[in-house]
């Protein structure tokens, strides 16, 4: 705490440093992914939020303010970002909607233009994507640290 408050003892003195200083305090949340003997998935303890968040800052590099629930993260650059993941359109199952449908796409909230979507799965062929203006990433493949 002396050296936050700028005291000039020790290693400051020794190194002329005239400043005082401060801190972050930074709650992390829990382990996105884990390993197991069928190669890499996500964390039983994981959150919607939890992974929307990650998504949406390594989708644009500025932090999710998101507190909604919805698919829709945000539309940055012109180019909506959505998640399919941990029942957010309502279906209970355990993977319900997180496969991207021609239903579920028709369902996602509207945005007119590019679309980035986020799932387990996509039952839509390439033609039909590029139509619609989407672009699929897998979960959790496509959204893991390199």
């Amino acid at each position: 705490m002396q050296v936050i408050a700028g005291e000039q003892g020790g290693i400051s003195e020794a190194e002329n440093w005239k400043g005082g200083g401060g801190f972050r305090f930074y709650r992390l949340g829990p382990t996105l992914f884990e390993n197991d003997a069928t190669g890499r998935r996500i964390s039983d303890k994981v959150r919607f939020q939890h992974l929307a968040a990650h998504v949406w800052f390594r989708e644009t590099g500025i932090p999710w303010e998101g507190r909604k629930r919805s698919p829709l993260l945000g539309v940055h650059k012109g180019r909506a970002i959505y998640l399919l993941f941990n029942g957010i359109l309502g279906d209970k199952s355990a993977n319900g909607g997180n496969v991207l449908t021609g239903r579920l796409l028709a369902d996602l909230p509207a945005h007119d233009g590019p679309k980035l979507v986020f799932g387990e799965a996509c039952r839509l062929g390439e033609a039909r994507l590029a139509r619609e203006g989407v672009e699929f990433r897998q979960i959790p493949y496509d959204v893991a640290g390199a």
